[in-house]
């Protein structure tokens, strides 16, 4: 059945829902099968190429946002360092850093709803530096509107990065104070001014296979050139923070199943990856990947640029 699928993606006839759901179900040496025939979707539509991109978390804390999986959030006790919008300087530090480290894109993140207009300013004058530096500027700001993304475009914004997160269905279960509609606007002002979108979700926050099919789906719809992959890692204080994490496979099976349903896509993994996946890290590639962000995430740990390097050179790829 497995192999039937990937002929059926290699053809380029997309998935069903129900043929989608079937290669969730796959368990023991059928699930290294799916790996196996994600590994050559990926390595048919998207080549041995492996994106990297590095974070800065640019404004972190006193979100006023309600996200269940987050420890910005106003109603999280997890203790974080607070802090406004760093300087032009810090920034462009941490984007030599990244470019050091061999990341081709750089995204400036800041908490809250949306960032006001005044930090917007600033973020476009750092976005105007960190493109002269070489590197491919993104930003993940919260809800904008259109004028306030042609602000940045204009600064030289090349990619924005706004989640789904989640399924339409499951969504208010994690999130009240905004809504799924909410995200759609902003994606769409985001496609209407020609940048490049990434947008994606998060997995293990007690979502079906169902929901996760769903979301493949509506970002097959919605048309974003990177979806990243970001597993819960389940921190006290936070409303998720009970939780237990992903078992590897489990994890390593969404990146597959995307990779069969979003086959020409960028298939990026983000946080939570070492904390899920531990030792079974380097599968992720063999699983159909094709990016990562590479050094640290928002408020966790990530992994260091010279380690994800030399596992991508170790599999054969290149960046």
């Amino acid at each position: 059945m497995i192999r039937d699928l990937e002929k059926k993606v290699l053809s380029g006839t997309p998935l069903q829902r129900d043929e989608a759901l079937s290669l969730a179900a796959a368990s023991g040496q059928a699930i290294f099968d799916l790996f196996s025939a994600a590994n050559r979707i990926r390595d048919r539509f998207r080549g041995g190429r492996i994106d990297l991109c590095a974070i800065v978390n640019a404004k972190s804390g006193a979100c006023p946002e309600d996200c269940a999986y987050c420890a910005q959030s106003a109603k999280s006790s997890a203790p974080i360092d607070a802090y406004s919008l760093m300087g032009e300087e810090d920034v462009l530090k941490k984007a030599a850093e990244a470019k050091q480290g061999g990341a081709r894109r750089f995204c400036i993140v800041t908490s809250g709803r949306k960032a006001s207009a005044r930090d917007l300013v600033r973020i476009a004058g750092m976005i105007s530096r960190v493109r002269s530096m070489g590197l491919l500027p993104c930003s993940t700001l919260g809800l904008l509107d259109r004028d306030e993304l042609l602000l940045l475009k204009d600064a030289g914004l090349e990619r924005y990065h706004h989640n789904l997160e989640t399924s339409e269905a499951f969504f208010p279960r994690i999130c009240s104070t905004h809504s799924y509609k909410d995200k759609l606007a902003t994606i769409k002002a985001v496609q209407s001014l020609g940048l490049s979108l990434c947008s994606g979700g998060i997995f293990g926050l007690g979502e079906t296979w169902e929901d996760r099919i769903d979301m493949a789906s509506a970002l097959r719809d919605i048309g974003p050139d990177s979806v990243p992959i970001n597993f819960l890692t389940p921190i006290a204080g936070t409303g998720l923070g009970t939780r237990g994490p992903l078992d590897p496979l489990e994890a390593l099976k969404i990146v597959s199943i995307y990779r069969f349903m979003l086959p020409e896509k960028e298939i990026r993994i983000c946080g939570g990856r070492i904390q899920t996946l531990g030792e079974m890290n380097a599968f992720v590639f063999l699983a159909g990947a094709d990016g990562l962000l590479t050094g640290n995430y928002l408020t966790t740990t990530g992994r260091r640029f010279e380690d994800d390097l030399s596992l991508i050179s170790r599999c054969g790829l290149r960046t």
